[in-house]
């Protein structure tokens, strides 16, 4: 493992002993389990997202970050077609590439059918299999369920190890987030956007912008938070996602109806000024809610750009300031906070509410994704974290607010 140390910091930085630690451990769980040494070792981290708050469905522009939270692999060639995965927490799982890789439809939502995409996805751009396969040991610190885009850093690991052993590495990180967001709507079954690949496939913060979905701009920012003074965490509310289908689809449904009126698909192809004009009408048409939500995907944009202008130029004040506008825009005008007639939960209000009393106009907080359960954002004066994690604890529960690193690299053969 001493050949990976310089690796290991420039992606880690002062937690590279720890992970010198992890990935030992995970080269003897391969070495127990497959009887030999390990050839190469994969990772890929988990995402934050930090402005655009459901602006990409819309082609629009968000900024997010790529964190030191990961999915691992120990990784091991094999000459028989096979690739083997045995994934800590998980059922061990494998596919046959000398059998067929079409979409099956009892895979959909298993890894099963993300590591038979990946193949697919690969195959058909003519990667070699001949005599080829792996076998791989994983393990993931990305919590299941934290909104910090688990299912994108495992895509964009898998895919980093195809690229390199059987791709020659022709894809670019770009391609290989495109692969990771077409295997998660196809082989996956879910109808995911591009962002969460992209920031785990490029590293760092990036600034992401949609109006082609199909190939966004991307420009990578130099962002250390706690060089300049404030630490990045989650928040586990304590809601989950589990019923909110529908809350969820009525955002894109409604900024839908929005730009349908102006004979258009999405609001990125309708002008401000236009948008601006039409509200008396809009709000006879479409309804109040939508106009609201058609406000904040424009400010939101804009928001999304001043605040990677505001990163480029070391101004950290106004970025925490648009931060700050972000999550009172997705309160007030978005309203993806409180489910629709939710009384007595209202897990998300009552996380930033306490979180906004105990920072008491330092840092900022926001939701955290898609809203309404899951996580909520914060970013905390370093001096002032360990006394807002513990008492942000007392409200949602022991291990709920998790610190966070940005990481500069995606995905990474180490």
């Amino acid at each position: 493992m001493k050949e990976i140390q310089p690796s290991l910091l420039r992606i880690y930085g002062e937690e590279a002993a720890a992970q010198q630690l992890r990935y030992e451990k995970l080269g003897e769980t391969f070495r127990r389990s497959f009887g030999r040494e390990p050839g190469d070792f994969f990772r890929a981290p988990g995402r934050v997202e930090i402005g655009g708050n459901h602006t990409d469905h819309q082609h629009g522009v968000a900024l997010a970050a790529a964190v030191t939270l990961d999915t691992a692999a120990a990784v091991g060639r094999r000459t028989d077609k096979k690739l083997l995965l045995k994934s800590e927490g998980y059922p061990d799982c494998g596919i046959d590439l000398s059998e067929s890789l079409a979409v099956r439809e009892e895979e959909k939502g298993t890894t099963q059918g993300i590591l038979r995409g990946m193949a697919a996805a690969f195959a058909e751009r003519g990667a070699s299999f001949e005599a080829g396969g792996f076998q791989a040991c994983i393990t993931s610190n990305v919590p299941a369920g934290s909104g910090l885009s688990s299912s994108a850093a495992f895509e964009i690991l898998l895919g980093t190890i195809l690229n390199e052993y059987y791709y020659d590495g022709r894809a670019d990180r770009e391609e290989l987030a495109r692969i990771g967001q077409w295997v998660e709507n196809r082989y996956f079954g879910k109808p995911c956007g591009l962002m969460d690949q992209l920031a785990s496939s490029l590293g760092g913060a990036v600034l992401m912008d949609f109006e082609d979905p199909a190939r966004p701009r991307t420009e990578k920012l130099d962002f250390d938070l706690r060089q300049a003074g404030y630490t990045l965490c989650i928040l586990k509310t304590g809601a989950g996602h589990e019923n909110l289908t529908d809350e969820y689809a009525a955002i894109p449904a409604e900024c839908g109806a929005v730009a349908a009126f102006f004979g258009k698909n999405v609001l990125r192809e309708v002008p401000e000024e236009a948008f601006t004009a039409a509200i008396p009408a809009l709000r006879e048409t479409c309804g109040d809610r939508a106009v609201l939500r058609a406000l904040h995907v424009y400010e939101e944009n804009r928001r999304a750009r001043a605040e990677a202008e505001a990163v480029r130029e070391g101004r950290i004040a106004d970025f925490l300031k648009l931060v700050d506008r972000s999550g009172r825009s997705s309160v007030e005008c978005l309203q993806n906070v409180t489910p629709s007639g939710a009384v007595l939960h209202q897990e998300m209000m009552i996380t930033l509410a306490c979180s906004q009393k105990l920072l008491a106009g330092e840092g900022a907080v926001r939701v955290h994704g898609g809203g309404f359960g899951g996580t909520a954002e914060a970013f905390v004066p370093n001096e002032a974290f360990p006394l807002f994690k513990a008492r942000m604890e007392t409200v949602l529960g022991d291990e709920s607010v998790i610190a966070l690193r940005i990481c500069p690299a995606g995905g990474t053969r180490l």
